[in-house]
């Protein structure tokens, strides 16, 4: 990877999923007050983040980039573009193209999606090859069954909640992810390598569930992980996925999101 320089600083984007349940136009919005590098567009129930054209005369408005798109791979958005998986990993790539990011964000296969998890390797280097486009394969975590016990935990993903397991070009290191997972975040970026193109930068406390907290309010290594990326000239994107639908006031919101950009900014010695 080439070196970070003062010219070309690793940039930070803010994932449409941060203003949740706001709309995505709040994000491009907020992204543009608050000076961060662009946007992740999470594509899900929101019309406008599904539309391609309303994206990019958002993004031409704020002036801000799309950086990245995160295909619908959560269990809410199983019928967004359409209910194949491989057709919604293909129009994620058009999406990407047509708005010019570098990656699309995916999460690994369903276990019960055994026909796609069958292909999911090709597909995605197929895919790579044929758009120029870093599909970033994301860490999850394990949750709890229905009708299981408080301390039982199974894997919804298919081979496992790592995708180090089975190895890909890209990967997305999540860290609301990995502290849900009780995963080493910085041994699990140790073994994606140079194959780390995208992060998410939250936080989590260790409790079983997806908090996204803003980094610094939880137990990640964040700002660990953030500076070892700088030394070892990381020359990816970082996004801050938080969780701000608790926010009582927009003001709240704001500060969340501006607090969380000041963290990255610091810490990637900004």
């Amino acid at each position: 990877m080439a070196p970070v320089t003062d010219e070309q600083p690793v940039p930070v984007g803010l994932s449409t999923a941060s203003v949740w349940p706001l709309k995505a136009g709040t994000a491009f919005e907020l992204a543009a007050e608050l000076g961060y590098d662009g946007v992740e567009v999470m594509v899900w129930a929101d019309p406008v983040s599904q539309d391609v054209t309303a994206l990019r005369r958002l993004s031409r408005r704020t002036g801000v980039p799309v950086l990245s798109v995160h295909s619908p791979s959560l269990l809410i958005t199983q019928r967004i573009w359409s209910p194949d998986p491989v057709v919604r990993l293909r129009m994620s790539v058009d999406a990407a193209l047509e708005l010019g990011a570098r990656t699309v964000v995916v999460h690994p296969p369903f276990r019960w999606q055994r026909r796609y998890g069958d292909s999911f390797g090709d597909l995605v280097a197929e895919l790579e090859d044929s758009s120029g486009i870093e599909i970033a394969v994301e860490n999850m975590f394990k949750v709890r069954p229905p009708g299981g016990s408080k301390n039982s935990r199974v894997s919804a993903f298919r081979p496992s909640i790592d995708p180090t397991d089975v190895g890909f070009r890209h990967y997305t290191l999540d860290l609301s992810h990995t502290a849900a997972a009780g995963m080493d975040a910085l041994a699990l970026a140790q073994r994606m390598g140079d194959g780390l193109a995208h992060v998410h930068l939250a936080d989590g406390t260790g409790l079983p569930k997806d908090e996204h907290l803003v980094p610094g309010r939880g137990g990640q290594p964040c700002a660990e992980l953030l500076e070892k990326l700088v030394s070892n000239g990381f020359s990816g994107q970082i996004v801050l996925e938080i969780n701000t639908r608790h926010a009582v006031t927009a003001a709240q919101r704001v500060r969340d999101l501006a607090e969380a950009l000041l963290f990255a900014r610091f810490h990637l010695g900004q």
